[in-house]
This record gives C-alpha cells, sequence and structure tokens, in this order.
C-alpha cells in the first residue's frame, strides 16, 4: 500500500521527533530533495510549519485508527529493510501490494473536479452498498478506487445548474447510466480514510476504462497509463516549463492561497517533474472541469504543459483584475474615512472657536427664529407646546428615532401661519370687474360673492363659509374657484377628495406611525402661508369610503362653521382655527353628497349654458386663449358667427363648454399647420418662381423680370431687416385674387419701366400688407368649411317629427350633462273584447315604470269623463316607448306626457305642433312640480319648442331665468291635467295663454 506523506507531515501526524521514524523515511525527509521541489520552495517564500498539515481540497481530519494504522505501517516499513530503501525515490510510501496490480476498481463519480495525482480530494458516497463496498476493500488491505469525473447531462448548461442540484442528480445515477456518464480517463485514488459517508482519496496515476464489470456497486477494469517519453533536455519543454514556474511566481506574489497549495504539495510530493509541474498547475487553478479534465486525459507531457501555461496565464489575469478591484475598493474606503475624520475634526474646532452650533442647538434656533414674528398672534397653548418639544429636543440624542420624530413635528408647528391673514379686497366693483373678465354668465355665483364681499365691507372683517358649486361637468365651477380668490384678494388652494378613502387625508396621522403626515389642510395653511386661503374641495359628491374610515364623516369637522374654529388635526393634536376659511366645494349630483354634509353647505347650482351664451364665451374667452397658445396673430385667421353655431349646434351640444374649447383648439391646430406648410414653401421657392425683394416698398434690384404663378400663388420675399425671423416665416405668401392683381408685366418693357409699374400695384394692394411691406394670408372658417376642421357632425336635430303624429308627444328631460327632449310614443297592438293591456319599453327605471301605471289610470279616468262611451283603453292592448332605448331613464316628470301620449291614441288627434311638457301626475290628475327648469328650457329651445307647458309651481323658477333664455317661448302653468288637456288639444287658433 501506498501512503503520500512526507517527513514533515508524518512529523505533524504521530507527533513525533525525526530520530523516533524509520531510516529510511529520514532519509527520504532529508536527503531526496530534489531540485524542482527546492525551486518551488523557492516560490512559496517562507515557510510556515502550521501549513504541513493541511491538506489541498480538504481538512487534514484523521482518526485515532488511522494513526495506529499509519504507525503500523511504518513498522512494517522499517522491516522491509533495503528492498524498501531502493524505491524511495519519491515521498508515497510502497507496500506489498502495488497501485499497478490493480486493474479492476470501485468506479467514484467526481461531479465538479478531477483528482490530479498527489492531490487529496473530500467526496460523499451516498450510495450505501459502494460505501460498503470502500470500507471492505480498505479492510482487505487495498484501499484503492478510481475516481473518475461526470460529464454533463447532454442538453444542459452547466453554468446554469447550481452545486445541490448536480449532487442530487449524481446520486441518483445507478448502473450502466452512470457509465454511461463517466469519462473514460480518471485517477487511481487510495482511500486515507472513511468517516460516516465523507471518503478521503489521494490520487496515484492516470487510468484508462476499458469496460463495465458489474453496476451495483458500479465496477469497472482499467488501464494504467503512463506518460508518453519525452526529451528531459529538449529547451522548448525546458522553456515551457520555467515559464510555468515564473507564471507561478507572479501568481504567488499576490495570492496567499496558492502559496499555501504549493507549500502544501512540495511536502507531499518528492520528485517533482516536468509531468507533476503541469498536474500541480492544473489542479491549483481555478479552471472549470472541462479544461481540468483535459490535462488529465493529455499523455504528452509537452501538450500538457502547454495546458497548464495557458490555465495559470488566465489565473494571472484574474489575480490582476482582483488586486485592481481591491485597490480601487480600498482606495474608495479609506476616502471615505479620510473624509468622514475631516468632517468630523471640522466640526469640533468650529465648535470650539464658537463658529457654529451643534446639530440640536442650530435646529432649536432655526424654530425659534421661525416662530418669533407671529409669537403674538400665536395661540398660547400652541406656544406652550412648541416650547415643550423644543426642551425635548435638546433632551434627546440626534441619532434616536424620537428626535427625528420631534424635529418634524416642530417643523410642521412652526411653519403654519399662526393669525397671519391677507388682506382682503372689499371693492364690489373691483371684484365685479375681475370675476367679469374670467367668466361669462354664472350670474347667481358671481352675485353670492359679492354678497359675501359686501357683508365683509360692512363688518370690517370676513367669516369663511362653505359653499357648494353644483351642475354639469365643463361649465365652470372649478375654474371660477380661482376667479373668486383672485377677487377677493385671497390665496387659492385646490384638492381633490374624487375616490378619497382614507381619513388621515383629512385629518392627518397619528405621530406614532412611521412617515406620518398631517392632513390636507394643515399642508394648505403650509402651502399659502395665509389662515385665510380660499380652498376648493373639488369632486365633493365622490368621496369614497374604504376600511380606513369614512372620509364624508371626517368632513364634518372641517366644514362645520360651528365646529372648524378649533379642528383638531391628528399629527398636530393642536386646535387649529379655520373659520376664516372660505371653502368652495364641486359637485355634479348634489344627491350623491350625504345628507349632514350636504346639510352644512350652501348650494349654488350651475345650470347648463344656452347657445347664446356659448357663443359669447367662444368669442371672448376660448378662442382667445386658444390662438395665443397656438402662436397665431388675429389677422391671420377669420372664424365666422356662423361657423361658431354650426360648431355649436351640431359638435357640442353638452351643457358645458369643455368640448368646446378641445373643438376650437382643433381647429387652431390645423391653421397652425396649414400656415407652417405655406411658410415652408414660401422659404424654399422651386425653380423658376418669382422672388422680388422689397425694401420699404421700393424696389432695389429685381433678379428675375418674368412673373410665375404657382397654382394662383405669387410669392413675395421682404427684406429680412423690415421684419423678423417668425413674421417672414408666416407671412411671406400672400394668395392673389386673379380679379384684383394689377400688376401687368411684359417681358419686353425696359427694366425701369417695369420697377415703377410694380412699386405701383404693390403699395395699392387692398389691406393685405403690414407696416414692413408684407402681406398676410388670412384663414376663413364659415360653415360651408368647418367639417374640414372638425370632421363631420355628430349631432343631428333631436326632433325626430317636425309634426307629431297620434300617440306621440315631446317631454322634456334632466341629465348630468344639461337638459334634453325626449318623445313618448304609443301605439295600439291589438284591440279586442276586454284585451286592455299596456307594454312598456325604453329602459325605463322603478319610478317611470310606476308614472306609466298612473298615467294609464289617469288617462282611462280622462277618456271615460270626455267620452264616456269610448272604450278604447278597455278592450286595447297597447305599448309605450321611449327612445333612445339603450339610454337608461328614470324619473316622475314624464307623467303628463305618458297620458298626453295615451290620450293622444285613443282620441287620434295629434297634440299641437311644437309643444313640449313635464310634470309628475297624481292619481288624481294633480301637476307636481319637477326640477332642472333652465336645463329644460335651454332642451326646449334647442329643439324649436314654441309652447312649453311647466308645473305651477315652477314658475317662481322660470321668473329667475335670463331674458334671453325666455325670449320667444309660450309657457303654461298648470295645476290639473285637464288645463294641460285643453292646451294640448286645443285648435290652433284658439291657443290658450
Amino acid at each position: 500500500m501506498l501512503k503520500a506523506l512526507s517527513s514533515s507531515c508524518l512529523r505533524g501526524r504521530f507527533q513525533a521527533t525525526p530520530s523516533a521514524l524509520p531510516s529510511n523515511l529520514r532519509r527520504h525527509g532529508t536527503q531526496l530533495e530534489s531540485p524542482w521541489s527546492r525551486v518551488l520552495g523557492s516560490l512559496r517564500g517562507r515557510k510556515n510549519p502550521s501549513l504541513c498539515q493541511r491538506l489541498f481540497f480538504c481538512s487534514d481530519s484523521t482518526d485515532g485508527s488511522e494513526t495506529v494504522e499509519a504507525a503500523a505501517e511504518a513498522k512494517r516499513v522499517e522491516v522491509e529493510g533495503e528492498e524498501a530503501d531502493s524505491k524511495t525515490s519519491s515521498a508515497i510510501v510502497p507496500t506489498v501490494a502495488r497501485p499497478e496490480d490493480y486493474l479492476t476498481v470501485l468506479a467514484l463519480p467526481l461531479p465538479h473536479r478531477p483528482l490530479f495525482p498527489g492531490f487529496y480530494m473530500p467526496i460523499y458516497v451516498k450510495d450505501p452498498k459502494l460505501l460498503a463496498a470502500l470500507v471492505e476493500s480498505r479492510k482487505r488491505q487495498a484501499p484503492y478506487a478510481g475516481a473518475f469525473l461526470l460529464k454533463d447531462e447532454p442538453g444542459t448548461d452547466p453554468s446554469a445548474a447550481s452545486g445541490s442540484d448536480a449532487d442530487k442528480n449524481i446520486y441518483e445515477l445507478k448502473g450502466k447510466e452512470l457509465f454511461n456518464r463517466l469519462n473514460e480517463v480518471g485517477t487511481l485514488a487510495q482511500i486515507t480514510s472513511i468517516q460516516g459517508d465523507q471518503v478521503v482519496l489521494i490520487g496515484h496515476r492516470r487510468l484508462r476504462i476499458t469496460e463495465l464489470v458489474s453496476e451495483d456497486p458500479l465496477t469497472v477494469k482499467v488501464d494504467h497509463l503512463k506518460d508518453k517519453p519525452y526529451d528531459k533536455d529538449d529547451d522548448v519543454v525546458k522553456a515551457t516549463s520555467f515559464e510555468v514556474i515564473s507564471t507561478l511566481r507572479d501568481v504567488l506574489k499576490t495570492s496567499s492561497l496558492w502559496r499555501d497549495h504549493v507549500q502544501t504539495y512540495t511536502q507531499h510530493i518528492g520528485d517533482f517533474n516536468y509531468s507533476r509541474l503541469a498536474d500541480f498547475g492544473a489542479a491549483i487553478s481555478g479552471a472549470n472541469k472541462s479544461q481540468c479534465q483535459q490535462v488529465l486525459e493529455e499523455l504528452d507531457v509537452y501538450k500538457r504543459l502547454k495546458l497548464t501555461l495557458e490555465l495559470v496565464k488566465k489565473e494571472m489575469e484574474i489575480s490582476k483584475i482582483q488586486e485592481s478591484i481591491a485597490k480601487a475598493i480600498e482606495e474608495k474606503i479609506s476616502g471615505e474615512q479620510r473624509r468622514y475624520l475631516l468632517n468630523e475634526q471640522l466640526k469640533a474646532i468650529k465648535k470650539e472657536l464658537g463658529l457654529e452650533a451643534d446639530d440640536k442647538t442650530a435646529l432649536s434656533a432655526k424654530f425659534r427664529e421661525r416662530i418669533e414674528p407671529n409669537k403674538d398672534k400665536c395661540p398660547p397653548h400652541v406656544l406652550q407646546v412648541i416650547e415643550e418639544e423644543l426642551t425635548k429636543l435638546q433632551l434627546l440624542e440626534a441619532s434616536s428615532s424620537e428626535f427625528n420624530v420631534t424635529r418634524n413635528y416642530l417643523d410642521w408647528l412652526t411653519a403654519l401661519p399662526w393669525g397671519n391673514y391677507s388682506d382682503e379686497n372689499f371693492d364690489v366693483l373691483r371684484a365685479q370687474k375681475i370675476l367679469d373678465e374670467d367668466h361669462y354668465g354664472l350670474t347667481d355665483v358671481k352675485e353670492r360673492i359679492l354678497e359675501f364681499i359686501a357683508v365683509g365691507k360692512l363688518r370690517g372683517t370676513s367669516q369663511g363659509k362653505i359653499i357648494c358649486l353644483s351642475g354639469p361637468p365643463g361649465v365652470g365651477k372649478t375654474s371660477i374657484g380661482r376667479s373668486i380668490a383672485r377677487a377677493l384678494n385671497r390665496k387659492f388652494y385646490r384638492f381633490s377628495v374624487g375616490g378619497l378613502s382614507d381619513v388621515a387625508e383629512i385629518k392627518g396621522h397619528r405621530r406614532t406611525y412611521i412617515g406620518a403626515m398631517p392632513g390636507k389642510m394643515v399642508q394648505c395653511l403650509k402651502n399659502v402661508g395665509t389662515a385665510n386661503p380660499l380652498v376648493l374641495i373639488d369632486e365633493i359628491d365622490k368621496l369614497g369610503r374604504g376600511h380606513a374610515g369614512d372620509p364624508a364623516s371626517a368632513m364634518l369637522e372641517l366644514l362645520d362653521p360651528e365646529q372648524n374654529a378649533n379642528f383638531l388635526d391628528h399629527y398636530l393634536d393642536v386646535p387649529i382655527d379655520l373659520s376664516k376659511v372660505l371653502f368652495v366645494c364641486t359637485a355634479n349630483v348634489v344627491e350623491m353628497i350625504p345628507n349632514p354634509l350636504l346639510d352644512r353647505m350652501e348650494v349654488v347650482s350651475i345650470a347648463g349654458y344656452i347657445t347664446d351664451e356659448k357663443m359669447h364665451i367662444a368669442r371672448d374667452y376660448l378662442e382667445k386663449t386658444t390662438r395665443e397658445a397656438c402662436g397665431i396673430k388675429p389677422e391671420q385667421v377669420e372664424v365666422t358667427d356662423a361657423a361658431l353655431l354650426a360648431l355649436i349646434e351640431s359638435y357640442c351640444r353638452e351643457a358645458g363648454v369643455r368640448n368646446l374649447q378641445k373643438q376650437i383648439e382643433k381647429i387652431y391646430r390645423k391653421i397652425a399647420l396649414q400656415l407652417v406648410r405655406k411658410g415652408a414653401l414660401t422659404e424654399h421657392p422651386t425653380a423658376g418662381d418669382h422672388v422680388v425683394v422689397l425694401d420699404e416698398a421700393k424696389i432695389e434690384s429685381v433678379t428675375d423680370l418674368g412673373e410665375t404663378e404657382v397654382g394662383g400663388e405669387t410669392q413675395v420675399v421682404a427684406d429680412p431687416a423690415d421684419c423678423s425671423s417668425n413674421e417672414m416665416a408666416s407671412d411671406t405668401t400672400v394668395e392673389v385674387d386673379p380679379m384684383q392683381k394689377d400688376l401687368p408685366v411684359d417681358q419686353s418693357q425696359p427694366v425701369t419701366d417695369q420697377h415703377t409699374d410694380l412699386q405701383v400695384s404693390i403699395e395699392s394692394h387692398e389691406k393685405k400688407e403690414t407696416d414692413a411691406g408684407k402681406a398676410v394670408e388670412k384663414v376663413l372658417i364659415d360653415a360651408s368649411n368647418l367639417s374640414d376642421f372638425v370632421g363631420k357632425p355628430v349631432f343631428h336635430a333631436e326632433r325626430i317629427y317636425d309634426q307629431t303624429p297620434a300617440g306621440v308627444v315631446m317631454g322634456l328631460a334632466w341629465t348630468a350633462m344639461g337638459g334634453s327632449t325626449l318623445y313618448i310614443e304609443t301605439t295600439l297592438v291589438e284591440q279586442s273584447e276586454g284585451k286592455g293591456a299596456l307594454h312598456v319599453t325604453g329602459q325605463l327605471g322603478d319610478v317611470m315604470k310606476e308614472s306609466t301605471q298612473i298615467a294609464h289610470t289617469v288617462a282611462r279616468a280622462i277618456l271615460l269623463e270626455k267620452d264616456p262611451e269610448n272604450t278604447f283603453f278597455a278592450n286595447s292592448k297597447l305599448h309605450l316607448h321611449v327612445p333612445a332605448g339603450a339610454t337608461p331613464k328614470d324619473g316622475p316628470s314624464a307623467g303628463c306626457t305618458m297620458i298626453t301620449s295615451l290620450l293622444s291614441l285613443a282620441l287620434k288627434k295629434p297634440v299641437k305642433k311644437d309643444i313640449a311638457m313635464t310634470g309628475e301626475v297624481t292619481l288624481t290628475g294633480k301637476i307636481l312640480p319637477i326640477g332642472g327648469v333652465k336645463e329644460k328650457t335651454i332642451a326646449a329651445r334647442r329643439s324649436d319648442v314654441k309652447t312649453i307647458i311647466f308645473p305651477s309651481a315652477n314658475r317662481r323658477d322660470f321668473d329667475e331665468l335670463a331674458p334671453n333664455v325666455k325670449d320667444g317661448l309660450e309657457v303654461h302653468f298648470v295645476d290639473d291635467y285637464n288645463q294641460i288637456f285643453d292646451v294640448a288639444f286645443a285648435d290652433e287658433q284658439h291657443t290658450e295663454n
């Protein structure tokens, strides 16, 4: 049995002196040191005796039995005498059984790297049969096995699989499957120790598998491989080996781990030749297993040295990269440490000299300086809290979490405008002017704000109010809030509560939470810097409700005039006076606001705009703003009133003006594109174009005496000195009317005559020249070409019938987008004795379905009263439909319209032309009031309705409408349906007013 042990390691393992060892081992340890060992010994530098016990790839952990066995083996070696002494040319201890005698060995799979001769490797054997066979062979004094590297599994990436997965797959391989995965060339390994399932191997020589002997445990026949003969004195081999040693020396200078490898290897290998040098370099390199296996399989020593040289060169490059990375990191760390130390020293020096106070003192001074201007106005309880927190701040360590909480709390407390109010405007006329500048109409809102200003002027001070502006989208609810703030000379702050579901957004978080912040109102006061701003709370009808509480309930304290004088935010935990704040809320549907919250607000309804109002808004506000935003001059574009009217009627019929603004922007964008394209054509005239250079209407030179027209246009380029580059880009192309062209040029004329004629014609051009001598093209937008800019009309006439037939009546409805007209259609399905029934369609809600039943009952009663012998309703199956079918409809105000439709069909008499009605009907025929009078009136005017029937209770609402809304309408106010019957079915010659 062979044992690769050096004398130094024997001393370490046996704990014995050199004199206690056999003479042949002492000779090996002292006399047989080869030149290669001396070379590598010089590489490792200073010796460390404690490293003698270290084995490569494993720890030197042996049990007592191995120590006894080694001692017994040493005794047998001493008995062998001269026979053993003749074979001590290496550090491997000879035994009776030689390694080359083992031609059948157990096959051990190696998952990660091959085992090179002279190196230790621990492996784990999970197969119990294989482990038992190894133990048995060791007991039979035949502790040898074959160690073979596993091939990568086909179709897998060896770099992607983790080590644990690879080991798991190896343990599952058995028999022929394992045999097929083994590399043919491996290493004869001596089993030095077995501890549990860990087996420590030491490599001896190369093997090649010849055939499979048994599968469980895997046993194979092998051939022992020897290196090919080579000339030791070959200069190329020597040079290659010296280069390997030189490279190893360079690597050893930077890597202490390699020095340990060299020391361990040279103490376990005696005769260090070229072959072992190549194995050593490959074994300790960080190459992958396929490259190491390639070195192991190579039997040509020169080629093996070349392969090893490549690997150690790569290690050298890796060592250089590692060294550069380590150096960069070290420089960075040392630089940061140096900067930190210098900063700390600088702070200490400034503190000693009194140039700078510490952080806590500076913070306290900053907070005191911030609160000092408002100290007289600040409430006493707030000052007390601030002083307590400042004292607490001085006692806390700057590194503690409580320090940051206290600092943030003081930051918010001292940043609020305690008692700081802005000077308000009590000039009613100035406020009226500002409101009219920004918005057209909205009389109710403006009147309410002027009342607020007037009360403040009489009292000498103003109080906060809570106003709610309700109306359809796009009527100016949000934008007028900023105008109100400007008119009152107050700071403006807006926040939206649409979809808000967290109470902490209103009331703030508790300071105990990480990242706690005050609520929106405290943030508002900090941002505006005054205690009496105008706060616009947008979309208050869309408040959410979630697991974090009910924000609508939290708003009760904020919007209650009796409570917000002592509003308590959870974060600040001190009362805040919000009584001077003017709250303006916006909502689309008031019914969506909770009743307790709605009770605290003063609701001002904003109805939709009629066509006249939209015309004023478009002409005075939207068009001007859009033209400036697009960079177009007023003289370049003209939009006629007919175009605006067509745009409003056919494209923008909704209550607001937001869509109207979008359409106007669309028109001006297309105009801008046209102007830029024409300007680009002017800047780059094509060959043959007639270019005239003007200088203050005087012709300096004419480069081309002929006039050339391109598509009916003459291009005139002004002198750059007389106009800006922007004007040149937009105004140099002129469309010349053929009837107005007075520039006749005869090419046979003298040049001077042509100059005179051209100058006269330019000076007489009609108002299409600017002061710089340039002509300006004006784009005209009329109803005829409006579709070229905004596309086909979206809306058509709401009127389906010029004259409604029998059974069809026009009603009036209210929607969130404004008012609209709708028809009630009734037709006869079948008629026979006792078949009286009513079927309704049109996606009607529950309330509207009930209205149809009431209308049917009332209509039967009225018909019986008017014509007792008419049995139409008793014997007729009727179908009542409300177009459009895709639109949901609900509400009681169509009751009178349904009755009229049913009676019109029963009497076979159409109602009066151009009539519309609305009103809720009771079973006794009484007409109850409805809502949305302005919206319904606007819808009636839009459909060219001449006669409207309203409930008498809505007379006051109609009287409040603007005169331009009521003009041209014949309105009847009724209390009972009989009055409606008289108006709807009366002859046109005897119409009741």
